[in-house]
């Protein structure tokens, strides 16, 4: 199958902010003109409209039987761990790209079976475009309501990619306007919708 993997360059990565650094910085789309200045970010550029479709996502209301919020700190992604999983120890899972020379879209097979990781709850986390590292962080509150799993893909010009793929199973509170269903000419409430996760992407899980 074809797929569209991108390699993070680590010199130009961001990292998650501390809590004492994070709240002396607004995050809130009525302080955009501010933050703006403060970041010297033209207001008319790429990287303006960027924060803002950002900042609209995080002040979004969950749909029906969801949750989600934006990690901006490390503190809050271990609070979000915490009130999500309770005493149970969490895992993080991510796509690991193991080639140093990468070609970004290509081919690729399933080198061995896909490995599906139990786990009662999951909360992705999908980082977002602002001047630091953001993740906005979603999860449905029923148990069992999605499905994870990890498997090494081959591409055609031998490079390996450990992959995280998720399953959401129950589409019937999306939206019928949702890009999963463009593609796949599906509909809320229809068939399964899984997809791979990006290499800045993240998983949480119920550690085994």
């Amino acid at each position: 199958m074809p797929i569209y993997f991108v390699k993070n360059d680590d010199s130009n990565r961001a990292y998650l902010l501390t809590r004492e650094e994070v709240d002396s910085i607004p995050f809130s789309s009525q302080k955009l003109p501010y933050l703006l200045e403060f970041f010297s970010i033209s207001n008319t550029s790429p990287q303006a409209k960027a924060m803002e479709t950002t900042l609209n996502l995080c002040e979004l209301k969950p749909n029906v039987g969801e949750f989600k919020f934006c990690v901006t700190s490390l503190e809050s992604m271990l609070d979000m761990t915490r009130a999500v999983f309770g005493p149970v120890k969490p895992e993080v899972l991510t796509t690991k790209i193991l080639s140093s020379n990468h070609t970004l879209f290509q081919w690729y097979t399933f080198v061995e079976k896909p490995v599906e990781i139990s786990s009662p709850r999951m909360v992705a986390c999908h980082a977002k475009a602002y001047p630091y590292l953001v993740y906005y962080c979603h999860g449905q509150k029923g148990h069992f309501t999605n499905r994870v799993f990890k498997m090494t893909l081959g591409g055609e010009n031998g490079e390996r990619v450990e992959a995280v793929a998720t399953c959401h199973m129950d589409t019937s509170t999306w939206d019928p306007d949702h890009v999963a269903f463009r593609v796949i000419g599906g509909r809320p409430g229809g068939s399964p919708v899984c997809h791979f996760l990006p290499a800045d992407n993240l998983v949480w899980v119920a550690s085994s």
